[in-house]
C-alpha cells in the first residue's frame, strides 16, 4: 500500500502541481503585463455594455475578455486587482461569476463534438440549455452589480484614462519582478492544499461521496428508471460514460431525446460540485487565499447549479406540455 502510494506521487501530485504552477505563473505574468501596459480598458471593450449596466470596472471587463482564452489568466488578473484594492470583494465575486460565459465558450468545442456523435439532436438541446444557464448567470451578475455596486465612472467613458506610457521592455521587467514576489506565496498554499485533496482522493473520500449519491437515488424517482442509470454513470465515473449509456438507450428507443437531455443535466448538476472541489479548488488556492478560494468556488457552484436547475425545470415543464 505504501509502495503504491509513493509510486502514485509522481504522476498524481508532482506532475499536476508542476503543470498547474506553470499555468498560474503564465497567467500571473500575462495579468501583470496587461496591467503594466494599461491594456485593461482596451480589453474591456468586448464587455463594455454589460459592465456599464452592472457598475463593474474595466478590470472585470478585461478579465471577461481574457477568460475566452485562459481561465487562469482571467483569475490572476482579478486576484492582482483585488490585492491592490482596485476592486472590492463584492466585485471580485461577481467578476468570477461573470466569467462563466467565456468559460462556456472555452469548453464548447470539446463538449459539442463529444456529445453530437453520441446523442445527435440531443446534443443541440443539451448544449443550448447549458448555454442558457450561462446566459442566465450573466444576467444575474449584471442585475446584482447594478444593485450592489456603486456607479463606476471609469466604465461610463470609452476614452481610456491618461497614464504614463510604459514600454514593452519596462512592462516585461515589472511583470517578472512582481512574479518573483508572488511565486513563493503561490506554492505556499498550492502544494499543501493539493496534497490534502490527493490523500482525500487516495483514501476514497470522493468515491464514498459519489457512491452515497448513487445509492441514495430516491431523489431521482421522478426520472425514467433507465434514465437514472445515465445520471449515476455521470456522477460516479465521467461525462463520456453517461453519454455512452445515453447513446445506447437512444439506439434501442428506450428513451426519448427529452429524457436523455434531462438525465444529462441532472448528472451535470450533481457531479460538477464534487469535481470542482477535486480539481478547481486546488488551483484557486494558488491564485487566491485559501479562504477566498473556497468562497469563490462555493458561490460559483451554487450559482451555476441554481441557473442549470432553473433552465432544466423550464425545459422539463415545457417538454411535458408538447
Amino acid at each position: 500500500m505504501e509502495q503504491d502510494l509513493l509510486l502514485a506521487l509522481w504522476p498524481q501530485v508532482v506532475l499536476p502541481i508542476a503543470r498547474i504552477t506553470c499555468f498560474i505563473v503564465l497567467g500571473l505574468f500575462i495579468a501583470s503585463f496587461i496591467e503594466s501596459l494599461n491594456w485593461t480598458h482596451k480589453l474591456a471593450t468586448l464587455a463594455r455594455p454589460l459592465i456599464k449596466r452592472g457598475h463593474l470596472s474595466n478590470i472585470t471587463g478585461a478579465s471577461f475578455s481574457v477568460a475566452f482564452f485562459s481561465g487562469v489568466s482571467a483569475n490572476t488578473l482579478l486576484a492582482e486587482a483585488f490585492d491592490k484594492g482596485q476592486i472590492s470583494k463584492k466585485e471580485l465575486i461577481l467578476a468570477n461569476l461573470f466569467n462563466s460565459l467565456p468559460r462556456f465558450f472555452l469548453h464548447l468545442p470539446t463538449v459539442f463534438f463529444l456529445t453530437a456523435p453520441l446523442i445527435k439532436f440531443g446534443a443541440i438541446i443539451y448544449v443550448g440549455l447549458t448555454f442558457s444557464g450561462a446566459i442566465l448567470q450573466t444576467i444575474l451578475v449584471v442585475t446584482l452589480g447594478a444593485f450592489l455596486l456603486p456607479v463606476n465612472d471609469e466604465t461610463l467613458s470609452d476614452v481610456p484614462p491618461a497614464k504614463t506610457k510604459t514600454s514593452i521592455k519596462g512592462a516585461l521587467e515589472k511583470s517578472l519582478k512582481r512574479l518573483k514576489k508572488r511565486i513563493l506565496k503561490i506554492l505556499k498554499f498550492l502544494i499543501p492544499v493539493y496534497m490534502i485533496f490527493f490523500f482525500l482522493n487516495w483514501y476514497g473520500i470522493f468515491n464514498s461521496i459519489e457512491g452515497y449519491l448513487a445509492e441514495s437515488s430516491f431523489y431521482l424517482s421522478w426520472l425514467n428508471p433507465k434514465a437514472v442509470g445515465i445520471v449515476l454513470l455521470h456522477v460516479t465515473t465521467e461525462f463520456s460514460a453517461g453519454l455512452a449509456a445515453a447513446s445506447a438507450l437512444l439506439a434501442e428507443n428506450s428513451l426519448t431525446y427529452h429524457e436523455v437531455v434531462i438525465a444529462l443535466l441532472v448528472g451535470n448538476i450533481l457531479s460538477t460540485p464534487i469535481r470542482a472541489m477535486r480539481h478547481q479548488l486546488p488551483y484557486y488556492t494558488g491564485i487566491y487565499s485559501p479562504r477566498l478560494a473556497i468562497q469563490l468556488v462555493a458561490v460559483s457552484q451554487l450559482t451555476r447549479a441554481f441557473c442549470l436547475i432553473f433552465v432544466s425545470v423550464v425545459y422539463f415543464t415545457f417538454s411535458k406540455l408538447i
